[in-house]
């Protein structure tokens, strides 16, 4: 999401973690209250945000998840996510990465957000090991330069248990990360980085169960180059102004004949925050998972 909370991920999760309503499931609304009361093993929000497998013919499945205001700003003033979400969305975000196989992110956000190598999410563990899932999540970083921030690089300064990113870039970027182990670096053009190849390089390692957490050039790409099957989607009920960068961001319109609308499967609300997953493919999501 420009990277939800990236350095919290191995605290403690607190006791007071909120309770989420249930709007819509399926696809429709829902007409007896239901609730998904603060549970440490999230058992219910991983049914919930089971992450598919790829669609035949797909060699991943991509999933984003990212935070909006209701004026659209991605930040808020001090330019990162943290400011515009809340404890709602940390239960949904933690419970994402702990199904996905890679989060993919930009290496802006990476600058931004101050992302290392990631860890399990704190007591989700067994969720992830229940769901086939292999017991380190994998950083991917797209970065057409090569030019990464210090905790990326310095290997010294990778917390205990993680694995240092996979850095998918270009031939000149290639270059510029001499030093860093060479089965970590996947070039994926001359000059561009090629989404396509990108993917097609993490199926081979077998992340096939993709997070993308942002910024909005990545999500736009993503978007524009028909890779995203889903996006998780949380609103926050601020209103910011300023120069926020929205969630997507291309040069031109996205809107081309044959691209179907989203798909809403559900809705949970929390204190004015709305957390939605949304499916972009066909009318249904895979029954496998």
């Amino acid at each position: 999401m420009l990277a939800d909370h990236p350095v919290l991920d191995v605290q403690p999760v607190p006791d007071d973690r909120p309770v989420l309503d249930f709007l819509v499931a399926d696809g429709a609304p829902v007409e007896e209250a239901r609730t998904i009361a603060p549970d440490p093993d999230e058992a219910m929000l991983s049914v919930l945000y089971a992450h598919p497998a790829p669609e035949p013919g797909r060699r991943t499945w991509v999933r984003a998840n990212m935070v909006t205001t209701l004026d659209g700003a991605a930040t808020g003033a001090d330019g990162v996510s943290g400011a515009i979400n809340d404890d709602a969305d940390y239960r949904v975000f933690r419970v994402l990465r702990a199904l996905a196989d890679v989060v993919l992110v930009g290496a802006g956000t990476v600058r931004a957000e101050g992302y290392t190598p990631l860890s399990v999410p704190d007591g989700l563990s067994d969720l992830r090991a229940a769901a086939g899932r292999a017991p380190a999540i994998e950083l991917a970083i797209v970065s057409r330069s090569g030019d990464l921030p210090g905790q990326i690089t310095d290997l010294d300064q990778h917390p205990a248990g993680t694995v240092p990113p996979i850095v998918l870039t270009t031939t000149s970027g290639a270059a510029n990360l001499r030093g860093y182990p060479a089965d970590r670096v996947v070039v994926t053009g001359d000059t561009d980085v090629d989404l396509t190849v990108a993917l097609d390089a993490l199926a081979d390692r077998g992340l096939v169960r993709v997070l993308a957490e942002g910024g909005p050039s990545l999500l736009g790409d993503l978007v524009d180059g028909q890779h995203l099957d889903e996006l998780c989607l949380t609103t926050s009920p601020l209103v910011v102004g300023g120069p926020a960068p929205r969630i997507v961001r291309t040069g031109d319109y996205l809107q081309r004949e044959g691209r179907p609308p989203a798909r809403l499967v559900h809705l949970l609300h929390s204190g004015g925050v709305l957390l939605a997953r949304w499916h972009l493919g066909r009318a249904g999501l895979p029954d496998h998972t």
